[in-house]
């Protein structure tokens, strides 16, 4: 793979223009993912319910206290068996910009069945806004479309062990 910027190829004439034809090189990027074997499938945990995806949230949130919003996917086998956690967006004090494709592009790719949404609060109370809502509503119709299901979403409140769930609360 080059890291070279977009190049001009050499003029091509053509007998029926009078304007020179001219070709772009693009640079294209690959990604792969690879399976870590020393990873045993059964060890990783089953998210049944909101507390046992807290449990995993709490620790991967206590790391980002920075006064503003991060959003994040956990992603799940057709078990609800963990296969990663993702950071989709960081925001300010008052919100984050999430859009589906950042959410489902990468649940794509690791070939995930359902989702657990979550992202925090830096004001410290988890009461989900109206903002809240509408995204978790869209996020939950776009992955009725894909066939990724989103199993929850949970609002975290930054410094305490408060926390929503969008599910508990009948929005899902």
């Amino acid at each position: 793979m080059s890291d070279a910027p977009l190049s001009r190829s050499p003029r091509v004439k053509s007998d029926h223009d009078t304007l020179p034809l001219v070709s772009w090189r693009v640079p294209a990027y690959r990604v792969c993912l690879v399976r870590d074997a020393s990873v045993r499938l059964e060890e990783r945990p089953q998210l049944r319910d909101a507390p046992a995806a807290v449990r995993l949230i709490l620790p991967l949130r206590s790391a980002q206290d920075d006064g503003v919003e991060h959003f994040g996917v956990l992603l799940l086998d057709i078990k609800h068996r963990i296969i990663g956690s993702l950071e989709i967006s960081v925001g300010m004090l008052t919100g984050s910009l999430v859009h589906p494709r950042e959410v489902f592009g990468p649940a794509l790719a690791h070939k995930a069945a359902a989702l657990i949404l979550f992202h925090n609060h830096p004001s410290g109370d988890p009461e989900p806004s109206l903002e809240d809502l509408t995204l978790t509503r869209r996020l939950a119709a776009g992955g009725q479309l894909l066939g990724i299901e989103v199993l929850d979403h949970i609002v975290v409140g930054d410094g305490t062990e408060r926390w929503v769930s969008l599910r508990d609360r009948d929005v899902l």
